[in-house]
């Protein structure tokens, strides 16, 4: 597998670009290629025969229940994560985004199920990895941490839904700032907390929800995404 100077993957002919990594985290978020097609604007017949391409080249990204015509419900696999998240490097990379922004949201541990943790935060409850058994324990006051490439921003009107979605973590927010670049953009949100929340998004993606300074936004983010450290842990 290739990296080229156009920011894509490439596997003999085929290459991943923006626009593919869009599909490809779409479906994981919505749970279904029809919807994933639905919320990007692009048909069905259209988006299975890229996604058939792109399995022909890099194997199996996509595992399928057998539907209707909308094609059942999706998931990706291992493999499927790891093409998105060798994609995130290489934009970071060449968009000159090598340390892409990390966001922290400080708050205090209110309940825990497992390795997962719902902190309270100036933000909201946010549901987060536990770092460290520490990190776990209830009114232990910790510091929740993620990329800034892995949160996705909706309209607030017609965004999914828990049950339409995997990505449980939802805070509401006003775009404070927007930093454009060529091909992406980081959009700072107001959420509440004493720093903004960092967002990178595409151009495309920025220009399709219509952001600028005071659109309001609904940032959602997997648990799975975020971890949850206690501050002493960072030193």
């Amino acid at each position: 597998m290739d990296v080229d100077v156009e920011a894509s993957l490439r596997a003999g002919d085929v290459a991943v670009d923006e626009t593919d990594a869009a599909l490809l985290r779409a479906v994981d978020e919505r749970g279904s290629l029809n919807a994933a097609a639905d919320a990007l604007g692009r048909s069905y017949s259209r988006a299975h025969k890229r996604l058939t391409e792109l399995e022909a080249a890099f194997g199996p990204l996509v595992d399928r229940e057998r539907g209707g015509a909308g094609g059942g419900g999706s998931a990706l696999t291992d493999g499927g994560h790891d093409l998105l998240a060798r994609f995130a490097r290489v934009r970071a990379v060449l968009a000159g985004t090598a340390g892409v922004e990390e966001v922290v949201l400080s708050g205090e541990v209110r309940a825990h199920d497992g390795e997962l943790v719902t902190v309270e935060t100036e933000a909201g409850p946010v549901r987060a990895l536990a770092a460290a058994e520490e990190a776990s324990t209830v009114g232990q006051h910790v510091e929740v941490t993620l990329t800034a490439d892995a949160v996705t921003l909706h309209d607030p009107v017609g965004s999914p839904t828990d049950e339409e979605t995997s990505a449980r973590n939802r805070l509401q927010g006003t775009v404070e700032s927007i930093d454009e670049r060529e091909a992406i953009a980081t959009v700072r949100v107001d959420v509440g907390t004493m720093r903004p929340l960092s967002v990178l998004v595409t151009t495309e993606s920025s220009e399709r929800l219509g952001l600028a300074h005071g659109t309001d936004v609904l940032a959602t983010f997997k648990a799975t995404a975020a971890r949850a450290t206690t501050r002493d842990s960072h030193s």
